[in-house]
């Protein structure tokens, strides 16, 4: 029987290669041969973390091309062999209300947390059959619920790894943050998620974007400079909020967006300052469990509007390919680095700045 290799999470920060058996395809189910799968900053995060469920294969921003498909799954979906496609993480039971209202990613069947059938590329469990539940194998199998885009002619599988930070740009500063057109914005972190949500936030219009970093990501600050930020900040070198009412007159941010990682309850704290006297909007990505002393008086004598952001809708990802095919900013400076899939740790943890320096956007290559 043909074998599938894959980088499997056995333990905290602990990957082997494995191989699992190629799956027999339904009428309603395709294979896919894998190109991309991009490793972000929750990647990161996860594959320091006990499992969960058993051992997973990670890789939820997964780029492909359809190597097999059913008869059923074609007339259902429209989608071809041969056909390079962009498949989301979520894995919705499309019975339920947030599936009929195109919510799925709030459905409870991809709810990989708390429901233990849950299913969710690069978070579900390597010992549910059919096992390719992640991109970091060569084949990732796609039953009838998968939610399946069409990558673009023109755009590589490499360009189209960036969709998923795309997408949630688009979900986050546009549908959730409101920017717009005169739009004054603070993205706080300049990771590829917030490298992302500077291209949205200035396709958009936003007259002013201003995003922060530390010392570390002096590359990073640069890079968001030739995506379109009006300025940047050295959060170690400067105080961020003198610089921020010095850049806005006093005025202060229409939109905040929290793109850090493990910098705890500061990027909060300063949102909240920066925001301006009246109106404002802070969109929050972050997963701390707690957060002593929340200034719950200013929130709400400045009459902030707090939102949780939380994936990205079907919508932003069609939107997100559309921006990367366009070719209008320069995103080749966000994918920075390629890696086989022997060097997975190395790939994960680079992106976290523990490995190779100025890594952004790592394309894992399962082929390469």
């Amino acid at each position: 029987m043909e074998k599938v290799l894959a980088a499997v999470k056995t333990g905290p920060s602990k990957i082997e290669i494995q191989e699992f058996p190629m799956p027999e395809v339904p009428a309603d189910g395709a294979l896919l041969r894998m190109e991309v799968a991009g490793i972000c900053g929750t990647d990161v995060k996860m594959y320091k973390q006990p499992l969960a469920r058993g051992p997973v294969i990670m890789g939820h921003e997964n780029i492909g091309y359809i190597t097999k498909a059913g008869a059923e799954f074609t007339r259902r979906k429209g989608f071809k062999e041969g056909d390079l496609v962009f498949v989301e993480h979520y894995v919705g039971c499309m019975k339920c209300e947030w599936c009929h209202q195109g919510e799925y990613r709030h459905c409870e069947n991809t709810d990989w947390r708390y429901n233990p059938d849950g299913i969710r590329y690069g978070y579900t469990s390597a010992d549910k059959p059919p096992h390719l539940w992640g991109g970091f194998a060569q084949y990732a199998y796609l039953p009838w619920n998968s939610v399946i885009h069409k990558v673009p002619a023109g755009v590589t599988p490499e360009l189209a790894g960036l969709v998923t930070p795309m997408a949630n740009g688009i979900e986050w500063s546009l549908f959730d943050g409101g920017v717009g057109y005169d739009s004054v914005v603070l993205i706080q972190g300049p990771g590829q998620q917030g490298l992302s949500q500077t291209v949205i936030c200035k396709q958009a219009g936003a007259k002013l974007i201003i995003v922060t970093g530390t010392s570390k990501d002096a590359a990073r600050l640069e890079v968001a400079k030739a995506l379109g930020a009006d300025f940047v900040i050295d959060v170690q070198k400067e105080d961020p909020l003198e610089r921020i009412m010095e850049i806005t007159g006093g005025r202060g941010v229409d939109v905040v967006l929290d793109c850090t990682a493990g910098a705890g309850t500061f990027p909060i704290l300063l949102g909240v300052e920066a925001c301006k006297r009246k109106g404002g909007v802070i969109v929050m990505q972050g997963e701390m469990p707690e957060f002593p002393n929340f200034p719950i008086a200013k929130v709400t004598l400045k009459f902030i509007t707090l939102k949780s952001a939380r994936g990205h809708s079907y919508r932003a990802c069609e939107l997100a390919l559309a921006q990367i095919a366009s070719g209008r900013f320069p995103l080749e400076k966000v994918t920075t680095h390629k890696f086989g899939l022997k060097d997975v740790d190395l790939a994960i943890r680079s992106v976290g700045n523990e490995g190779l320096p100025d890594v952004i956007h790592a394309s894992l290559m399962p082929w390469m």
